[in-house]
This record gives C-alpha cells, sequence and structure tokens, in this order.
C-alpha cells in the first residue's frame, strides 16, 4: 500500500504591476466639439466612460420626459464641463459660444473668491 503525502505547493508570489493612469485608459472629461448634436455633452460622456453616445442621449430624453431632470441635468453638464481643444474642422454654434463666455465668466468670478 502506498501513502499517499500531502503535496506542499510552493506559492510565488508574481509582481504585480498596476497599470499606470494613463490618458489612453480614460480620456478627460471633456464636451465634444467633433460629435456634437447640441452642446457635446453625450459624447463627450460617451468618450470618456466608453458607453455608447447613443445610450447617453437616450437617457438624457428618458430623464426629460420621466420629469424633466434629463433637460436641467443637461444643461448643468454643458456648463460644468470644459470644452475639447477646437481642431481646425471642429464646429461651433452660437449657443456653445454663450457657454463659453458665461462659463468663463463664473471661472473668473471663482478666481477672485479664491484669494
Amino acid at each position: 500500500m502506498t501513502e499517499t503525502t500531502p503535496i506542499d505547493s510552493v506559492q510565488t508570489e508574481t509582481p504585480r504591476t498596476e497599470s499606470p493612469h494613463t490618458e489612453a485608459a480614460h480620456p478627460p472629461l471633456e464636451r465634444s466639439r467633433t460629435h456634437l448634436m447640441v452642446g457635446g455633452v453625450a459624447a463627450g460622456l460617451a468618450r470618456h466612460t466608453g458607453i455608447d453616445v447613443l445610450l447617453w442621449r437616450l437617457g438624457f430624453v428618458a430623464l426629460t420626459f420621466a420629469g424633466g431632470a434629463g433637460f436641467f441635468l443637461y444643461l448643468a453638464l454643458w456648463l460644468l464641463m470644459p470644452a475639447a481643444p477646437a481642431g481646425p474642422t471642429d464646429r461651433t454654434n452660437v449657443l456653445d459660444e454663450w457657454v463659453e463666455r458665461l462659463r468663463a465668466r463664473f471661472t473668473r468670478q471663482n478666481a477672485y473668491v479664491a484669494r
């Protein structure tokens, strides 16, 4: 009869290689200038999170019909999210220019308060 002895398993630790946070992993949260329908908020969120832009747009529409929160959320994000750097072929609209002026006014006032 043979005796079975428990096999001691040798556990070796593998060095953990944590991936550094790179811009390719999560692009910055900013409004898109290339894929905008109204203000580029949904396209910016899609780029940042990796969720399809159509789902973001449907979510805003659903929240709007479910009580109006989607409209106000979209406006708030439009004001709070910075715009992506403009390229030579990027589109802008009159509302986007107005939002940028309004955003610049608020950030300038906040700079005075911080001093």
